[in-house]
């Protein structure tokens, strides 16, 4: 049997194995602590429901195992956790608060103690998990090798063990490895994992590229100009890492509510002990009991009540329209921002070049020019060919049938082929003529190209023949979402990437009266501080890899549910319909549900100073005082429920 285990075993068959690379059963261990929560829930139903059919020890039992499923992760995690910083915190309070409610006889009011708090603890652990997935996430765009070039050969290495002044190759199609310089070959370059922007750079020698763009139609070689640990897109990950693990205010308040909750409580049990037996001459029977009855009402049952059933409600309800939130902390911080930084490519635009204007020499020849520009154009696989690709087959109702001979691409600057014997040119002004480019038709260009247009000209047998604009257009919902956010008295900024035209071009379009052109990754953080500071609590709108930072900097990061798995990791909220108008309803969301939990707090705190007072001066029996901090229980949690209409 040890033989043919061994066999098994170097054959690859680790009895394990099924296990290991299961997803579903990867997805059971990420959630098990919810998972366990639900499940100590429904236990509790069940006993309950069959109180009167059980037999008392297998009522005792199945108490038992709902107190240890539940309440076994929050009662580790709150033992070590005092054992670390020799600190009593909320988790050994709710544990004392269970065992003193089983020994005045309550059980199953104590295993409802810790399932609420197991199930809040459970949620908050499923929210720190998919923020975490924003790193790994980051690290998987980063490539791990690179072609090393030394003394004219190629060697596969290692990016690690590339050193400054390292000369690396990189072919179309390829990430780039590390910062550098251009020495050799010209590249469009695709740098949305930096700048967010769907146009892609045309780079050539001595020209900067960054690691993780990638070369989109010819072969480069670049020279190493940054360790590749210190590469911008190491910063970028640096980043998220650390905003993620800064602490809101918010946050920082509850932990120190939390502490001296606890020690209050435990200190006023510990004098109700034995100070009434000592001084007011009660039974020190009667004095314990009193102890006992007000560590289980003077539990924060009410107050974890208060806040999750409420939180639930309003993610479900914006659930439904399309809007998710991580986290309940995020759906009470919406309500506060007082300014909105938003992205501007695929945020308030929609992501991809588009031609929105095109001009013809010759309008009888349009449609035959249009037909041959989209046939040459499908043989690219560029942004910009693509798009005048799709404008052609709307314009005609469908594919041309061009015959397209010799195409070939000329590196950032066009593509050249024959159609019916005759040489067209497609590609930037430079490409086809500088001189006839800026003349063609009284200088239509530069007018397009003021309005923050990129133009593409079309040449055929030296004559310029037509010139198509192109722009990433702005949504349809842009213009109503910004009108609302102003009217809530929001103030809208929108950083970019892109440069000054195009800026002020889409911001005007889309109603937005401050902008920021020109922004790198570090620098939009810079810009969200300075609007922290500026504003207080502000949100953060994006998309892309490059704003990933940004949006774990802001009060409240809002990402695009067509933006990058990065980016949908790293926010607190994702518009999963990517409409931006849904913002606004979110806040309103927010103010309803803050407006509740406040409701919420004021009333199951006085209900606790209640039960407290009226068990001190000896006028509330243990039935009443279950009542009292059961029945508040329910009561905030209907209140919470409201809001899922």
């Amino acid at each position: 049997m040890g033989t043919e285990s061994n066999v098994l075993n170097k054959k690859g068959h680790n009895p394990l194995h099924f296990f290991q690379e299961n997803k579903l059963f990867k997805k059971f261990l990420e959630h098990i602590e919810l998972i366990a929560a639900l499940f100590s829930g429904l236990l509790i139903l069940i006993t309950w429901s069959l109180e009167s059919v059980l037999s008392q020890p297998m009522w005792v039992i199945l108490h038992i195992v709902a107190f240890t499923i539940g309440g076994y992760a929050k009662a580790k995690e709150g033992i070590t956790e005092t054992i670390r910083t020799k600190q009593l915190n909320v988790e050994m309070l709710m544990i004392f608060a269970a065992i003193g409610s089983v020994a005045i006889g309550y059980w199953t009011e104590g295993a409802i103690l810790i399932f609420i708090f197991a199930l809040s603890g459970a949620l908050e652990t499923y929210s720190m998990n998919k923020s975490n997935k924003a790193i790994s996430s980051l690290m998987e765009m980063q490539p791990e090798e690179a072609i090393l070039l030394e003394d004219g050969t190629e060697k596969t290495v290692p990016v690690s063990s590339l050193t400054i002044g390292d000369q690396i190759l990189v072919r179309a199609g390829e990430r780039i490895p590390a910062d550098g310089v251009i020495v050799k070959g010209s590249s469009a370059i695709d740098e949305s994992a930096i700048t967010g922007e769907s146009m892609p750079l045309n780079k050539y020698n001595n020209n900067e590229v960054y690691a993780s763009t990638v070369a989109l139609d010819g072969t480069i070689t670049v020279s190493i100009t940054k360790k590749p640990t210190e590469t911008l897109f190491q910063k970028i990950i640096d980043m998220v890492q650390s905003a993620q693990e800064e602490k809101s205010p918010s946050q920082l308040f509850i932990e120190r509510f939390e502490s001296t909750y606890v020690n209050v409580v435990l200190i006023t049990v510990a004098i109700m002990l034995f100070l009434p037996y000592l001084i007011f001459d009660w039974a020190l029977s009667e004095s314990i009991y009193r102890a006992l009855v007000l560590l289980v009402v003077a539990s924060p049952c009410a107050l974890v009540a208060s806040i999750t059933p409420a939180t639930l409600s309003a993610i479900s309800n914006a659930a439904r329209k399309g809007v998710l939130f991580k986290g309940g902390i995020h759906v009470e911080n919406l309500s506060h921002i007082n300014a909105i930084a938003l992205d501007k490519t695929g945020t308030l635009t929609n992501g991809k070049p588009e031609v929105t204007d095109a001009y013809f020499a010759n309008n009888d020849h349009k449609d035959y020019v249009m037909a041959v520009v989209g046939a040459i154009e499908n043989e690219s696989t560029h942004p910009l060919a693509q798009a005048i690709t799709a404008y052609s087959e709307k314009e005609l109702d469908g594919k041309a049938t061009i015959e397209v001979h010799d195409m070939k691409n000329v590196s950032g600057n066009g593509v050249t082929a024959f159609v019916d014997e005759k040489k067209w040119e497609i590609g930037k002004p430079d490409f086809v003529g500088k001189a006839e480019a800026e003349n063609f038709l009284d200088g239509v260009a530069s007018k397009l190209a003021a309005e923050g247009k990129t133009v593409v000209f079309a040449k055929m047998e030296g004559t310029i023949v037509a010139v198509f604009a192109l722009k990433d257009t702005v949504r349809n919902s842009t213009k109503k979402a910004i009108s609302k956010l102003k009217k809530h008295g929001i103030h809208p900024v929108m950083l970019t990437g892109d440069n000054e035209l195009t800026a002020k071009a889409v911001a005007k379009e889309a109603g937005i009266d401050d902008y920021i052109a020109n922004c790198l990754p570090q620098e939009k953080v810079e810009h969200v501080k300075d609007l922290r500071k500026k504003y207080g609590n502000i949100a953060m709108v994006g998309d892309g890899i490059n704003d990933a930072p940004a949006l774990a900097s802001a009060n409240v990061g809002i990402a695009m549910g067509e933006g990058t798995d990065v980016a949908l990791e790293t926010a607190d909220i994702v518009l999963m319909k990517n409409n931006l108008e849904r913002i606004t309803n979110s806040i309103t969301l927010s103010s309803r549900m803050n407006r509740i939990v406040k409701q919420n707090i004021v009333f199951s705190l006085s209900v606790i100073v209640v039960l407290i007072l009226t068990n001190y001066l000896q006028l509330l029996d243990l039935p009443l005082g279950v009542i009292g901090h059961e029945g508040s229980t329910i009561l905030v949690i209907l209140n919470g429920l409201r809001l899922l209409k």
